[in-house]
């Protein structure tokens, strides 16, 4: 089982979901390209490209196939994987994940296009400038996934969210609808619901992988 944190994070997001996952599965949390301790390399800094990362973990690793749990952009990028891998996710797990930015309620977007705005003007001379451009980046301008494409997800899917997530409850619906082995979960929280309240996430979360 593979954990994907979200943007600007870690994998010590995942603090309060390791050891319960264990039980049940042999369990990794990655540091995405240029987060935590993953170097940032040459390569885009692009979700697309950080689903390739994790086929190239995948890869070296020799797994044949594995679950997905993704939060934010980790869930977008357990997606595009997905998309892009379907024989290798066994079940798949979104947790506050969205098709575009504009998934992303309005109050909360607004402030990150402003600071990816000023950050990239800063950019061409301040290497902090750039690296929080690119961060921000992430948000602004990806994902832009198609929802007709997620048709073509046939393995489990929970798609779960916190009842005053960032990301607007239409579009977390939205998701759900389109899968064809989908199934939602609204939680007490906010967007960090993993970090918030683990006990009835990780409830959520056993309960689907040991269907």
């Amino acid at each position: 089982m593979i954990l994907l944190h979200g943007n600007g994070e870690s994998k010590e997001y995942f603090a309060g979901q390791m050891s319960a996952y264990a039980v049940c599965r042999h369990v990794y949390a990655l540091d995405t390209r240029g987060h935590g301790a993953s170097d940032r390399g040459d390569a885009p800094f692009t979700l697309t490209q950080f689903a390739e990362d994790l086929e190239a973990f995948r890869a070296e690793h020799g797994f044949v196939s594995m679950d997905l749990l993704g939060f934010s952009d980790g869930g977008n990028i357990a997606m595009l994987y997905a998309l892009a891998h379907p024989e290798r996710v066994t079940k798949l797990i979104l947790n506050g994940a969205n098709l575009e930015p504009s998934g992303v309620k309005r109050a909360v977007q607004l402030p990150v296009e402003i600071g990816y705005r000023i950050a990239s003007i800063f950019a061409a001379w301040d290497p902090k400038a750039k690296a929080n451009a690119e961060m921000l980046g992430l948000m602004v301008n990806e994902p832009h996934i198609d929802p007709g494409e997620l048709g073509k997800l046939t393995m489990p899917v929970l798609v779960i969210a916190g009842e005053k997530d960032m990301i607007r409850d239409d579009h977390t619906r939205k998701i759900a609808a389109a899968l064809p082995d989908g199934e939602l979960v609204i939680l007490p929280g906010d967007h960090f619901v993993a970090a918030k309240n683990p006990d009835a996430f990780n409830e959520a979360v056993l309960r689907f992988l040991q269907k």
